[in-house]
């Protein structure tokens, strides 16, 4: 699945479409990233970060800055997921807010295999083994879920549990994990439908010829937000196996990616990302099915 920048534009509410997010990835990252030994530890105490700007912790992202990643299109304002776990990462670096600073850079720009203006970007990029021969990731700071698209009034608005969509009509893209995850996880009695496109589901559903799409959770705020007028995501289906993931990107061999992973490493085991994830992500209508 690709992240169309086209999509982004269309969007006051949602940085993320559906060709988004590219291929799996494990949580661990290349070997380059993952030392956090004695010797990465004091590789990555402040004084001894090579940066950009010498006392200042870069971060890239791209304009605009799409809810509910980012808040107001302002980066620098701590609100929104990817905005805050930016900030987390600086901490846990040894960078108060105040000493980092944002950097404007295309989606493209940021993962192309070329010299980068940032220290790490943060722009909802999957991390992926053919971007991992041009940029380095850190680990992941977010697990990409699957998530049940519908309209206010429909069948299955309001559900609360997978078992609660047994007897509903769904459909998603094929040969997509979306797909995979009707057939695994919720196991309908009604054979699921199968899309060329995610846009002929999205059709398919605004005439009410399915009860819901299941796709990944970033293309379903897309679609709630700027293809269906009355569109509401039911929730978020459990993760299972190896997720997609969202990783900081780095320049290629950077000695900042070790600092970077263990520190987001360093969040997921403390919570943090958990308590970001419910307070950016469910709040903003993407509550986990049970």
């Amino acid at each position: 699945m690709q992240r169309p920048r086209l999509a982004l534009a269309a969007v006051a509410t949602i940085a993320v479409a559906a060709l988004g997010a590219c291929g799996s990835s494990a949580t661990s990252n290349t070997p380059a990233a993952a030392g956090t030994g004695t010797a990465a530890g004091d590789a990555c105490a402040k004084g001894s970060l090579t940066l950009v700007t010498p006392g200042k912790l870069t971060v890239g992202t791209d304009k605009p800055a799409y809810e509910p990643w980012f808040s107001n299109d302002d980066p620098s304002n701590g609100k929104g997921y990817e905005s805050a776990v930016a900030f987390a990462i600086g901490e846990k670096l040894g960078f108060p807010k105040a000493d980092v600073t944002w950097t404007v850079v295309p989606f493209n720009s940021a993962i192309a295999p070329a010299p980068k203006a940032f220290d790490f970007d943060v722009n909802q990029i999957s991390i992926s083994e053919e971007r991992r021969k041009a940029v380095d990731f850190s680990s992941g700071y977010y697990d990409v879920r699957q998530a049940v698209v519908t309209y206010k009034g429909s069948p299955i608005d309001g559900k609360t549990t997978v078992a609660d969509l047994k007897g509903a009509d769904l459909g998603a893209q094929v040969g997509t994990t979306s797909y995979k995850a009707i057939t695994d996880q919720i196991q309908p009695t009604n054979d699921p439908k199968v899309f060329d496109t995610n846009d002929l589901a999205v059709q398919a559903l605004k005439n009410k010829q399915i009860d819901g799409i299941v796709v990944d959770v970033p293309t379903a705020f897309y679609m709630t937000a700027a293809q269906l007028d009355d569109g509401v995501i039911v929730g978020q289906l459990p993760a299972t196996g190896t997720p997609e993931q969202f990783g900081a990107v780095l320049d290629k061999g950077s000695a900042l990616t070790p600092c970077v992973t263990k520190a987001v490493d360093a969040l997921r085991a403390d919570g943090t990302l958990d308590k970001l994830q419910q307070e950016y992500l469910a709040n903003a209508g993407a509550p986990e099915l049970k």
